[in-house]
C-alpha cells in the first residue's frame, strides 16, 4: 500500500517561507490526485490544495490564493508545498494525502485514500 511521509515543517515569523516535502512510497502516484490538507486542534481537516496526476488541474483554499504552491515530481514521488508569506493563521498540522479514486483533483478529504502522519507549520507574529 502507499505510505507518505510528511517533511519541512517548522516555527517561523510571519512573513517567512516554508518548503513541505511529501515522500511517497508503496507504490507509483503518477495517476493518482494528490493533495494537502491542514488541522488545528479541535477542528477538522480543512482543504490546502490540490493536484491531479498531470499537474493539469491544480487548485487552491481561496485562503492561501497567490501565496502557496503546490507541485509534484512523480519520478521522485514526491508532493510539494511552497508557502510564502505565512501567517500565523496559517499554523495547523499539514498533511499529504493521495486518492487512487479521482484523478483531475479534489478539495474533498472523503475522496482521498491514503494519509501521511502529518507535519506541524507554526507560525508567531
Amino acid at each position: 500500500q502507499v505510505q507518505l511521509v510528511e517533511s519541512g515543517g517548522g516555527l517561523v515569523q510571519a512573513g517567512d517561507s516554508l518548503r513541505l516535502s511529501c515522500a511517497a512510497s508503496g507504490g507509483t502516484v503518477s495517476s493518482y490526485t494528490m493533495g494537502w490538507f491542514r488541522q488545528v486542534p479541535g477542528k477538522g481537516r480543512d482543504f490546502v490544495a490540490t493536484i491531479s496526476w498531470s499537474d493539469r488541474n491544480i487548485y487552491y483554499a481561496e485562503s492561501v490564493k497567490g501565496r502557496f504552491t503546490i507541485s509534484r515530481d512523480n519520478f521522485k514521488n514526491t508532493l510539494y508545498l511552497q508557502m510564502n508569506s505565512l501567517k500565523p493563521e496559517d499554523t495547523a498540522v499539514y498533511y499529504c494525502a493521495i486518492s487512487h479514486r479521482y484523478f483531475s483533483g479534489s478539495s474533498n478529504e472523503d475522496e482521498y485514500d491514503y494519509w501521511g502522519q502529518g507535519t506541524q507549520v507554526t507560525v508567531s507574529s
